[in-house]
């Protein structure tokens, strides 16, 4: 890898190295009802909320309690933008002229279930799809409402760490509001405010009609993109304003912005590492799970760098023209504006988090730098992961490590003071076994019926299984990016991934919240000479072994027959 490229990725680390502790602090002090700057003027408007949607904010949810509002908000959620998608025709801001993808069913279905999991998976093209109405009032709406929801369950999930003999993870609603009106609403504003400043556009002025040099006909697509833009990374939600998402130069003209859009969707999910420990009183656990992250994202990094900076061999012996671009590495599908290294960054990252907002066509990635964001998504986001979703999924793993350790040493496994019975390692069981049921059961159905295979319209064998095995595990993951070679706007696909989606999103949390219960109804106990320190390098190695030892038992058969299998065909001829 080149030293620019490098030098990028480490100041990347230590931005968000130095960010973690301050903003891990601030949602702890917002979720735990300690003082912050923003009091003054977030708690007139936070009690007018309460007032006129009757909340008692005071009330506390049991798990069930928790688990019921959480599906009822996001199933009214996905109802409400499923109708306005369906109805965006009579509604203001529509383009008849230009908005030439017609809104089936299927797709606005797919859409509604891709907004409001935080997935945002897109089988259409925005521009020419979705009205300014429905780019405002639906989905951007969605990316703060679906975020704030998320973060919300992940702060539920730690308070069942932290509680001891009763069944209380705190109040669904409150959690809600304080996600808006003090993490994102806030964060949202600045951002956008910078993303302008930068040249990403906010108006709603109809598309401009241009003729170029050499006489053709251009639309230029505008819109009121920054609103979207910035929502979309820093609640890792990921859909994009236009079709080729962070490639636009609207929605990300140049490095600066693709580094600060990169650090909104790091820096929540590494920051509640630090919350968690603040909140359980043990800060030393939050620090090792960020470790643990960082360390698995270092190493994606370098993997996918490495793989890109080195090219495809066959383009350079074939064609001498290429032969000199690729002294510098593999540019298709890339923007030349961010060169290798931004792309590299911008691939792991998004594919790290439930944030599909790349800025480079991943199908053009060589076939180990295309794997990586594909085994970073069946880690199950537990490299910083969504809002709220990377905290709980991190956790899962380390519980799993506990008990293989337990089982290895002889002793009941603990974490945190409390133990790990068969109730609760039943739970871990089936948070495990969730993703690979969804996504291999939904592959191999696509790689054997005739709609499923029909998708694959550019490319077929070894890539062709890899872009239908990508697209299952992004939708699972509440992630949204594709391998672009993939024709995913079918009534077979919409429903599927949408199927992938909503277990992805609730077949994951609902565990996680049940979990958490068992947890919450638990007194801790006091650390004695036989209990298991988890806050040690010597653990954290059981965390990444455990981490990738799953994956690699569950998910390397369907690997090795799609990039492996690439790849070795890559080299060999």
């Amino acid at each position: 890898m080149s030293l620019p490229n490098i030098a990028q990725y480490v100041l990347f680390l230590i931005v968000v190295l130095l960010l973690v502790k301050p903003l891990g602090g601030y949602m702890a002090r917002v979720f735990t009802g300690e003082r912050t700057f923003l009091d003054p003027v977030l708690l007139p408007i936070e009690r007018f909320i309460y007032r006129i949607t009757g909340i008692n904010a005071a009330r506390q949810m049991s798990a069930k309690q928790y688990t019921i509002a959480f599906l009822l908000f996001s199933m009214v959620g996905t109802l409400l933008l499923y109708a306005l998608l369906r109805l965006q025709m009579y509604l203001p801001w529509y383009d008849h002229t230009n908005l030439s993808t017609p809104m089936t069913p299927d797709l606005a279905g797919q859409t509604a279930f891709s907004f409001s999991t935080t997935t945002t998976w897109q089988a259409y093209a925005g521009e020419t799809t979705m009205s300014y109405f429905s780019q405002i009032v639906g989905l951007a709406a969605q990316n703060f409402l679906a975020g704030a929801a998320g973060l919300a369950v992940g702060i539920a999930f730690i308070r069942g760490f932290a509680g001891q003999r009763k069944d209380a993870l705190g109040n669904f609603w409150s959690d809600l509001v304080r996600s808006l009106l003090w993490v994102l609403i806030p964060l949202s504003l600045v951002g956008s405010v910078v993303l302008i400043w930068q040249g990403v556009p906010m108006n709603f002025n109809p598309y401009t009609h241009v003729t170029t040099l050499e006489g053709g006909t251009q639309t230029i697509a505008q819109g009121p993109v920054a609103a979207l833009e910035f929502i979309k990374n820093l609640g890792t939600n990921g859909g994009g304003f236009f079709n080729v998402n962070g490639a636009h130069p609207f929605e990300n003209p140049t490095p600066l912005t693709n580094f600060i859009e990169m650090l909104a969707i790091v820096v929540l999910p590494a920051a509640l590492t630090n919350t968690f420990g603040r909140m359980v009183g043990r800060p030393r656990e939050g620090w090792m799970l960020f470790w643990v992250m960082t360390f698995l994202f270092i190493i994606g990094l370098g993997l996918t760098g490495w793989a890109e900076q080195s090219g495809n061999p066959q383009v350079a012996q074939n064609v001498h023209l290429i032969q000199t671009m690729q002294n510098d590495g593999n540019m298709e599908g890339k923007e030349v504006r961010f060169g290798i290294g931004g792309s590299v960054l911008t691939a792991v990252v998004t594919s790290n988090g439930a944030t599909g907002s790349t800025n480079s066509m991943h199908d053009s990635y060589t076939p180990l730098g295309g794997s990586v964001p594909l085994v970073n998504m069946l880690l199950g986001e537990i490299i910083y992961g969504g809002l709220g979703t990377g905290l709980y999924s991190i956790i899962l793993v380390v519980l799993l490590g506990l008990f293989i350790t337990g089982l290895m040493v002889g002793r009941t496994p603990e974490y945190l003071g409390k133990k790990l019975d068969p109730s609760e390692i039943k739970l871990v069981a089936l948070y495990t076994l969730i993703g690979p049921v969804g996504i291999l059961l939904l592959t191999a159905i696509a790689v054997v019926t005739g709609p499923g295979l029909a998708a694959l319209t550019t490319n077929s064998g070894p890539h062709g299984l890899t872009e239908i095995l990508y697209a299952y595990t992004s939708s699972f993951a509440n992630n949204g990016q594709a391998f672009a070679g993939i024709s995913a706007n079918t009534p077979f696909y919409n429903i599927t991934t949408a199927i992938a989606m909503v277990l992805g999103r609730f077949g994951l949390a609902i565990p996680a919240l049940a979990l958490a219960k068992l947890f919450a109804l638990q007194p801790r106990r006091a650390v004695s000479a036989g209990t298991l320190s988890t806050d040690t390098f010597l653990f954290s190695t059981v965390v990444v072994g455990t981490a990738i030892l799953v994956v690699a038992l569950t998910y390397l058969p369907a690997i090795a027959l799609g990039p492996i299998v690439e790849h070795i065909l890559m080299i060999k001829h």
